[in-house]
C-alpha cells in the first residue's frame, strides 16, 4: 500500500506533529513543502500542535518558520506558546522523584550520567556529555542531587561512553523506575535517556488538550519517528510513523510515510486537506 493509499476518511481537525526527524532535518531545516502543507492545514482551521521532547529554548527555531500553533515540549511536560514564548501550563518531575530515579539508575546502569531540565536552565553533571547546549549550561555539579532544586521538566539520562544503547537503556530504566516516572527517549544512537513526571508523556497531554477542544482520537492525526512518540502514534485513530525511524514504530502507528527528507509528513497533509469534512 503506498503512502498515498493509507489517507482516508476525513479531514482531521487537529494534527500533532514531531520535530526532529519528523518535520525537521537532523541538520536543522523545514522544507518549504513541508511548511506550506502545514500553512494551509491551519488556515482551513485545523488545530496545530508540535510535540516535541525539545525544552523552550530550542524553539526559537520553530517560531522563526511558523506563525501559528502551540508548543507541547519536554515529552509533554509544558504547554507553551512559542510565538509570545509564554509557558500555559506544566506537568513537572518532582524533586522527591528526580532524587529517586537517579538512585535507582545509578544502580542498574553503573556508567550513567545526569542532567536536568529546571525552568529555562540546564544542569548536568560534569561527566555528563552534552551534544547540544555546548557552553550554555553552568560548569556542572558533581553530583546531579546538588542541582536538582526545583521540579523539573525533565530529566536525561546518558552514557557518555557508549557503553549502552537507548534502547537498552530503555529496557532497564523502565523496569528499575517505571512507577515513579515515565521513561522515553528520542535517539536510538545517543546512549540517552528522556525521563518525565511519572504519567506524562506526548500521548497524555495531547490527549487532554484535545478534549479541551472537544476532540477525540478520531479527529486528530500525529506523525512521529521515535519512542516518545509511541504514545502519541498510538493514541491517535489515524498516525504515521515516519519510514527513517525507529524500527518498533510500527507496533503503535497506524500507518507509515516516507522519510523527512522525503516530505512524507507534507504528501499526508495534503492528501487529509482534500478529504471531506
Amino acid at each position: 500500500m503506498s503512502v498515498l493509499e493509507t489517507v482516508t476518511g476525513k479531514r482531521p481537525k487537529l494534527i500533532g506533529t514531531d520535530l526532529d526527524g519528523t518535520i525537521v532535518a537532523h541538520y536543522g531545516f523545514i522544507s518549504e513543502r513541508t511548511k506550506i502543507a502545514l500553512s494551509q492545514a491551519h488556515q482551513a482551521g485545523i488545530h496545530i500542535y508540535f510535540v516535541t521532547g525539545r525544552p523552550i529554548r530550542w524553539m526559537v527555531e520553530i517560531k522563526n518558520n511558523f506563525d501559528f500553533g502551540t508548543g507541547i515540549c519536554g515529552n509533554g511536560a509544558m504547554l507553551y506558546d512559542f510565538i509570545n514564548e509564554k509557558v500555559l501550563e506544566e506537568w513537572l518531575f518532582s524533586v522527591e522523584n528526580q532524587k529517586e530515579a537517579v538512585k535507582r539508575l545509578r544502580e542498574v546502569i553503573p556508567p550513567v550520567s545526569f542532567a536536568t531540565e529546571i525552568g529555562e536552565n540546564f544542569h548536568r553533571e560534569k561527566k555528563y556529555v552534552p551534544r547540544w547546549d555546548i557552553g550554555a549550561d553552568d560548569p556542572g555539579v558533581e553530583k546531579i542531587e546538588e542541582a536538582i532544586t526545583g521540579p523539573a521538566l525533565k530529566l536525561l539520562a546518558r552514557c557518555s561512553d557508549g557503553e549502552y544503547t537507548s534502547d537498552q537503556m530503555l529496557e532497564l530504566a523502565s523496569a528499575a523506575i517505571g512507577d515513579i516516572a515515565t521513561v522515553t527517549h528520542s535517539n536510538s544512537t545517543d546512549s540517552l535517556l528522556e525521563i518525565s513526571a511519572f504519567g506524562v508523556s506526548k500521548g497524555a497531554t495531547l490527549a487532554k488538550i484535545a478534549a479541551r477542544h472537544g476532540l477525540s482520537a478520531q479527529d486528530c492525526v500525529t506523525f512521529g519517528d521515535n519512542p516518545n512518540d509511541f504514545s502519541m502514534l498510538s493514541w491517535a485513530s489515524r498516525s504515521w510513523a515516519m519510514a527513517d525511524g525507529h524500527p518498533d514504530l510500527m507496533k503503535y502507528a497506524k500507518f507509515q510515510t516516507d522519510a523527512h527528507q522525503e516530505d512524507g509528513v507534507a504528501k499526508v497533509i495534503e492528501r487529509l486537506l482534500e478529504l471531506p469534512e
